[in-house]
Formats: structure tokens, C-alpha cells, sequence
């Protein structure tokens, strides 16, 4: 195993998320209270704080997890850090292995 010089942020949508996302789901209607698989961002290795990172990079990740459902912007709420709170529950931490053998691979999506 090899450690990555990262911390992270798993991010896990709330009600408020689901409510807005099921308007664009057909199939598939989700709540709160399923297993919904989070999404981790990769962060700077060392903190103190999480607030200060956490309040640099909500704009983006607030719009990356509402792109994964439209890209249509004129669907998207108002995306301030009191939103970001409210849709979605923040966790964090600094210890992040790497288990596979392979390097890993970067992709930009901007």
C-alpha cells in the first residue's frame, strides 16, 4: 500500500438534494434514507480547520453535484455555502491510501 498526499471531503447528499434531484429522475426515485454512495474530493494533506476549505471550494463542488443530475443550470438552486449545508453533509479526513498497484490516473473535467 502506498499513502496519497491528500485529505479528503466525502460529501453525502441530504432530503433537500433528493427532493430537487427526483424532478429529473423518472425510474428511480431517492430519499435520504437509502444507500446512496457519497462522493469524495480530494483536498490539501494537512488542515487544521475544515471550515476554511470547506467555504473555498462549495461553489464548485455544490455545482459539480448538481451537474451529475442536469447540466442545465436553470434548474440549479441558489448556490450559497448555507445551501451547501443544508443538501449536503460534509465529513473529512487526512489519512488516504492508495491499496492498488497501478498509478493512479488523473482526468480534468473543466
Amino acid at each position: 500500500m502506498k499513502i496519497v498526499n491528500r485529505g479528503f471531503l466525502i460529501i453525502s447528499p441530504k432530503q433537500p438534494f433528493f427532493d430537487w434531484a427526483n424532478q429529473f429522475e423518472e425510474d428511480i426515485y431517492f430519499t435520504e434514507d437509502d444507500d446512496v454512495e457519497p462522493t469524495v474530493y480530494l483536498i490539501e494533506e494537512e488542515f487544521i480547520d475544515i471550515e476554511p476549505i470547506v467555504q473555498s471550494l462549495f461553489k464548485k463542488i455544490f455545482a459539480n453535484e448538481l451537474s451529475m443530475i442536469t447540466e442545465d443550470e436553470k434548474y440549479y438552486p441558489a448556490i450559497t455555502e448555507a445551501n451547501f449545508y443544508l443538501w449536503f453533509s460534509v465529513n473529512a479526513g487526512t489519512t488516504l491510501f492508495d491499496t492498488m498497484n497501478a498509478d493512479l490516473k488523473k482526468m480534468d473535467l473543466d
